[in-house]
C-alpha cells in the first residue's frame, strides 16, 4: 500500500523526523488561504502516487498567495502519469544548503533489507544512479540488528552524508520497522541554511500483509487512482502501471520482475507489473490480458508463465479467451512451460491467431516482444 506524500511525511513526523510545516487541499480558494497561514510563499505540490512530479509540472514554488491559488487551480484536475491530482499539499519553503537521497528497501532476494544513500539527491537521482553508480551507496542492512547509531553512522559515510544525518537515518528506520513498511524514501533530504536535516519529501509502502494495523489510512481516499489500477485491484489481480510500451504477464512475483529484467535488458521498458498467481484461471488470465491491452501505451504484451499449479493448458484457454473477448491490435509473445506446456502451445497453434507468436525461452520472448514494441 502506497501512501500519499502528505501521509508519508506525517509517519516521519510521528517518529521525530523534520519536515516542514504543510496543508492539504482539494479547494483553488483553500490554497489561498492555507498560503497566507504558512507565510505566503510556498510550495504547492500535487499528490498522487507516482514519481517525477516536478519535471511534470506537478510542483511550483509560489510567491504569495495569490499565486498559490493560481498554482493549486492549475495542478488540481492534471493528469501526472495516469494518475489524476485530486488534493494539492501546501508546504512551508526552507533554505537548502545540500541535498540527499536516503531510503530503505525490502532485498527479497537477499533476505534483507538495503539501504541506499547518496550525497547528490533532488530530481535528477536517477541520472546519478545510471551515469555514476559509485555516488550511489547500497549498504545490506540486517533486519535482527537494524539500523543503530553505529550502522547509521556507517551509512552516513559510505555515502558521503554529514554526521548531523545519523540521527535522522536511525528515525527513518524505526519508520520501516514500526509501521510494517517495505519502502521508506526521502529524496530529498537536505541540509538547511541554519543547518538543519529536513526531510522535503517522503515515500513510504506499508506491507499489505499488515494493512489490518494501519487503518487510519485506508482506501477511500482514492488509494488506486490510476484507472487501470482500480479496474485491476476490482478485479483481484497484482497489477502495477509502469511507464513502459511491452505489456508483462507472468504467475509468480519473482517470474514477473525476472521478466521485467529480461524485458529491460533487451532496450525496452515494461508497461506494468501483473502477476495472476500460482492458481490463476483461464477467467484470472482473461482478466489481465483485458487490463494490459487497456493500456494505450502498451505496443506488443510477453505472457511468460511456467506452469505448476497453473496449467499452461488453462493458460492458453485464457488467452484465446480474452482473444475472442477483445479486439487484439497488438502483438502478443507466449512462452508456455511446466504443467501442460504442450498442451498449452497445441491449442494456442490451432488457433493460428495472426498476432499471437509463440517463443520456447523467457530470454527470447523478452527479446521479441521487445523488438515488436520498439520496431518503428
Amino acid at each position: 500500500m502506497d501512501l500519499y506524500e502528505h501521509q508519508a511525511r506525517q509517519l516521519l513526523a510521528d517518529h521525530g523526523v523534520l519536515v516542514p510545516r504543510a496543508e492539504v487541499t482539494d479547494s483553488a480558494d483553500r490554497a489561498r488561504e492555507l498560503a497566507r497561514a504558512l507565510g505566503g510563499r510556498v510550495v504547492v505540490k500535487a499528490q498522487v502516487k507516482t514519481g517525477g512530479r516536478g519535471k511534470a509540472g506537478g510542483v511550483v514554488l509560489a510567491a504569495d498567495p495569490p499565486a498559490a491559488e493560481r498554482a493549486a487551480r492549475r495542478i488540481l484536475g492534471m493528469d501526472l502519469k495516469g494518475h489524476t491530482v485530486r488534493t494539492v499539499m501546501l508546504a512551508e519553503p526552507v533554505g537548502i544548503e545540500e541535498e540527499f537521497y536516503v531510503s530503505y528497501v525490502l532485498d527479497r532476494a537477499a533476505g534483507g533489507f538495503l539501504a541506499i544513500a547518496s550525497a547528490e539527491g533532488g530530481m535528477d537521482i536517477e541520472e546519478v544512479a545510471a551515469s555514476r553508480p559509485e555516488a550511489v551507496a547500497r549498504i545490506p542492512v540486517d533486519p535482527a540488528e537494524g539500523v543503530t547509531p553505529a550502522k547509521a553512522a556507517a551509512i552516513a559515510a559510505a555515502a558521503g552524508l554529514p554526521p548531523q544525518t545519523v540521527d535522522t537515518l536511525v528515525r527513518l528506520w524505526q519508520v520501516l520497522v514500526r509501521e510494517d513498511a517495505l519502502l521508506v524514501e526521502v529524496n530529498p533530504l537536505v541540509r538547511t541554511t541554519d543547518g538543519r536535516i529536513v526531510a522535503l519529501d517522503g515515500k513510504v509502502t506499508l506491507d499489505d500483509n499488515a494493512r489490518f494495523r494501519h487503518a487510519r489510512w485506508g482506501a477511500a481516499d482514492g488509494e488506486h487512482d490510476d484507472p487501470l489500477e482500480a479496474a485491476a485491484a476490482a478485479k483481484g489481480l497484482h497489477y502495477v502501471r509502469l511507464d513502459g510500451e511491452v505489456g508483462v504477464i507472468g504467475n509468480g512475483a519473482g517470474l514477473v520482475m525476472s521478466t521485467l529484467d529480461a524485458v529491460a535488458g533487451c532496450g525496452a521498458r515494461p508497461a506494468d507489473f501483473l502477476d495472476i498467481g500460482g492458481g490463476a484461471s483461464a477467467t484470472v488470465m482473461a482478466d489481465g490480458l483485458d487490463i494490459v491491452l487497456s493500456d494505450p501505451a502498451v505496443r506488443a504484451v510477453l505472457v511468460n508463465v511456467f506452469g505448476g499449479i497453473t496449467a499452461c493448458d488453462a493458460v492458453a484457454d485464457g488467452i484465446l479467451q480474452a482473444v475472442d473477448r477483445v479486439r487484439l491490435t497488438k502483438p502478443l509473445v507466449v512462452r508456455l512451460d511446466g504443467n501442460n506446456a504442450a498442451r498449452g502451445r497445441a491449442l494456442l497453434d490451432a488457433r493460428a491467431h495472426p498476432l499471437v507468436q509463440q517463443v520456447p525461452t523467457m530470454d527470447g520472448a523478452a527479446r521479441r516482444a521487445a523488438d515488436l514494441a520498439t520496431a518503428g
